[in-house]
């Protein structure tokens, strides 16, 4: 299967998932996971018309940013990040999709305060309850966007989340719903774009489920790049 069919094959899926649901493909957003591919691959998707990819790791980030510095391209960043490397994440990115702390969050508005800047960003929310996982626990999203509401540097967009691995995408569908649930409850706490809060949720695995449930950004890798090495 080459790169155009599996790329088509994703849009198809991700337009019947949002007709299902009385959405419009047009208001999701596929981030498409670039992590451990080469800058060459992310030229191949340009060409096909995608736009917005997602990296894990700031160093290959950077490097790919300076790598495609003429090409068009939003980045998002979709992994941990440790306060020490917030310096690294404060300029050219479209969409932070993981703070997961107060402290992250004001280290982040202090350097973005060096740079006259600001950060679109999504708190993570570990709604699988998942040790393994990061992300703030569903009970606490008041008190934490509360909180960083003092950085004036930091827009809270949405909410992000990390599903369970499941064979069956229907078992997490209440996974999502509740980060949707979550969204609407705290949306005087986020700074929601119209129409609604930014939602991302959903991988290869489960995303057409994510996409019925609310997702406005879904983060596809294995789907559109083929096995990673």
């Amino acid at each position: 299967m080459t790169i155009q069919d599996r790329y088509e094959r994703v849009r198809e899926r991700v337009a019947r998932a949002a007709e299902k649901a009385g959405r419009s493909a047009s208001d999701i957003t596929l981030v498409a996971v670039s992590k451990t591919f080469p800058a060459s691959v992310i030229t191949e998707h340009r060409h096909l018309g995608q736009i917005d990819f997602g990296e894990n790791k700031i160093q290959d980030l950077n490097a790919k940013q300076e790598e495609l510095a003429e090409e068009h391209v939003r980045w998002h960043f979709i992994g941990h990040l440790q306060r020490n490397k917030a310096k690294f994440l404060t300029r050219g990115i479209h969409l932070f999709h993981a703070l997961d702390s107060v402290r992250l969050a004001g280290e982040l508005d202090k350097r973005l305060g060096m740079d006259s800047a600001t950060l679109d960003c999504l708190l993570q929310v570990n709604v699988s309850g998942e040790a393994s996982k990061f992300g703030v626990e569903p009970a606490d999203v008041d008190r934490l966007l509360t909180e960083m509401a003092a950085f004036d540097r930091i827009q809270i967009r949405g909410l992000m989340t990390l599903a369970q691995p499941a064979p069956d995408p229907e078992l997490v569908r209440p996974q999502f719903a509740q980060l949707r649930r979550l969204a609407a409850r705290h949306c005087d706490l986020l700074e929601c774009p119209e129409p609604e809060p930014l939602l991302s949720m959903g991988m290869s695995g489960d995303y057409e489920v994510a996409v019925e449930e609310g997702a406005t950004h879904i983060r596809i890798g294995s789907l559109l790049f083929g096995d990673r090495a």
